[in-house]
């Protein structure tokens, strides 16, 4: 996955330079998602290459994505290899979003890293984006939510449904809303010695 910066939380004023050249991609990525979800699944070239247009980072030829899919700036999506995407996902990354190498993200997925403050005089005045890192061998299910700031761990699953708020340790599978630990997914040695049988 490019690493190529560091992550950080944002918060941008509604009325400023910054946000009106962030409308500006926003506007771009619009057209690009809008694009792909003409396409179908047997379009999988086409869908790469306009992914890699939405992000401006190439994606390998084991990326696969099923349109349609949405998001709302697409400059702040990495993908490792091996990343799968299933339909109707959405991701608005404009906090950052960080996808490890083969991950699993089921239909229906949520990956939001931007929100408004809570205060009545400030909420229609900022946008704060928070990043969200997803590490290697994650499985997200269908319909989950994952909020910014949230790191999900290397070989973690979310479960469906899920509005996950906080760290999901590694090798962790999380359910509910809020999203907690359900259960511990490290194998024994005994264990992969019987699934391998």
């Amino acid at each position: 996955m490019d690493t190529e910066r560091p992550r950080r939380a944002v918060r941008v004023a509604t009325r400023s330079a910054e946000w009106d050249a962030m409308s500006g991609v926003t506007r771009q990525a619009m057209r690009v998602t809008a694009e792909m979800n003409k396409l179908s699944f047997d379009d999988v070239a086409r869908v790469r290459e306009l992914f890699s247009e939405l992000t401006g980072r190439k994606v390998d030829d084991t990326f696969i994505l099923i349109p349609p899919f949405y998001s709302a700036y697409g400059r702040d999506i990495r993908v490792g290899h091996k990343v799968f995407i299933n339909q109707c996902c959405t991701l608005y990354d404009m906090g950052g979003v960080d996808i490890g190498d083969r991950v699993m993200i089921g239909p229906n997925v949520n990956i939001i890293t931007t929100g408004h403050p809570l205060e009545v005089s400030r909420r229609r005045a900022y946008v704060e984006g928070r990043p969200i890192i997803i590490e290697e061998n994650v499985w997200i299910a269908t319909g989950a939510t994952i909020l910014g700031g949230v790191t999900v761990g290397e070989n973690s699953v979310v479960g469906a449904g899920a509005v996950v708020t906080k760290d999901v340790p590694p090798n962790s599978f999380v359910a509910g809303v809020p999203a907690k630990v359900i259960r511990s997914l490290e194998e024994n040695p005994g264990d992969a010695a019987e699934g391998g049988r």
